[in-house]
């Protein structure tokens, strides 16, 4: 897993991101600009989540973009 996925092609997956959690808002995602320790911080934030179940899942969340998107570059 690469966290700088989500850095890379933040545009195209940040629509995913506000699917998965509804919570954050289109000036959270401005802010995080898809930087994974960001976006840990920010479901333990919204969502009350300890920092390893935020970082399981941003990484289940990236690995599931992953398999979806076989052009996805790493």
């Amino acid at each position: 897993m690469n966290r700088d996925i989500l850095t890379g092609k933040w545009m195209q997956v940040r629509g995913q991101v506000k699917q998965t959690w509804g919570k954050l808002t289109d000036n959270d995602l401005d802010r995080i600009s898809g930087r994974y320790d960001e976006l840990v911080g920010l479901l333990q934030e919204r969502y009350g989540y300890a920092r390893d179940k935020a970082e399981k899942e941003v990484t289940h969340f990236i690995d599931t973009y992953e398999t979806k998107e076989p052009h996805f570059s790493r």
